[in-house]
């Protein structure tokens, strides 16, 4: 990501975060401009070309008052089942993206990944560089370059210290990369190879049941594993997710519809929300 792509997207950021702390009185286009230190007129259009929508349009998909929204369709019904329930309608949504998780067996979770090849690679996204990893079974890690690449790198050789890495892309990193800016009325598969305990990999592909554009609770998940107590552990396992974005931890929030806490920042987490709710409305709009 460019210099200035960077202090675009953290623009965009901070503007989304200013309109959740003000959603309630409305702020105009030139109180929010000024707040990032743009004119309205470049505000307006750099919003409108990293989100697809207007500020305007977009203050309808504000995080809080869409899980509000959500949760409130049915009193009898977690916020987990309406989101779960409302991504099942309409092939042409933006969740078809078909994502499979592959854990990895006991040896390659035991010996540090000592005899796989991993290739990985530096990419843009519309939030931030992110480092993406695959083995030859599927993605095993994609995770924001927020402290440098060497950083970054070092935290993906930390979980395979016995691996083999080379710095190449590859045709599985692209299909996860995709997801980005693909034709989504197309959906194609994306494989996941992951190292984790048998209840992490269960959350884990419970949270890809949750379309884009929705949300879920930490208690929802956990009900829908037949485990209503473990909202704690639900919690670490998302917290321990290796794969940004593509496992959508970020559509987790607490049940008093607060955001609550993300890996990669609450700015972050905002903006990933407000994006996909565009991008629903985009669709849908078409």
């Amino acid at each position: 990501m460019s210099t200035q792509q960077e202090i675009n997207y953290k623009r965009i950021a901070e503007a989304i975060a200013f309109y959740k702390q003000n959603f309630k009185r409305q702020p105009s286009l030139d109180e929010v401009a000024e707040h990032v230190h743009l004119s309205p007129f470049h505000f307006q259009r750099m919003f409108k070309d990293w989100a697809g929508v207007t500020p305007k349009q977009f203050l309808q998909y504000l995080t809080l008052e869409h899980a509000k929204e959500v949760m409130n369709k049915e009193t009898d019904v977690t916020l987990f089942d309406a989101a779960f329930e409302a991504g099942l309608s309409g092939t042409g949504r933006l969740h078809d993206l078909f994502i499979k998780i592959e854990g990895m067996t006991p040896g390659e979770y035991k010996n540090g990944g000592e005899e796989l090849n991993i290739n990985y690679h530096f990419a843009d996204s519309p939030f931030g560089l992110l480092l993406v990893a695959s083995t030859n079974k599927g993605i095993c890690y994609m995770g924001f370059a927020d402290e440098g690449k060497e950083a970054t790198l070092k935290d993906l050789k930390s979980k395979f210290p016995n691996a083999r890495f080379f710095d190449r892309a590859d045709e599985l990193q692209g299909r996860a990369l995709s997801i980005f800016h693909r034709d989504w009325n197309k959906p194609s598969e994306v494989k996941l190879h992951l190292k984790g305990t048998d209840f992490q990999i269960k959350v884990w592909e419970t949270l890809l049941k949750v379309p884009m554009g929705e949300l879920a609770t930490y208690s929802g998940i956990a009900g829908k594993l037949e485990h209503p107590e473990a909202a704690r552990a639900v919690g670490t396992a998302v917290g321990s997710n290796p794969v940004a974005f593509l496992i959508p931890c970020h559509r987790v929030i607490r049940a008093d519809g607060q955001i609550g806490e993300y890996h990669w920042g609450t700015a972050r987490k905002n903006a990933m929300i407000g994006w996909e709710a565009t991008q629903v409305f985009a669709t849908q709009d078409n």
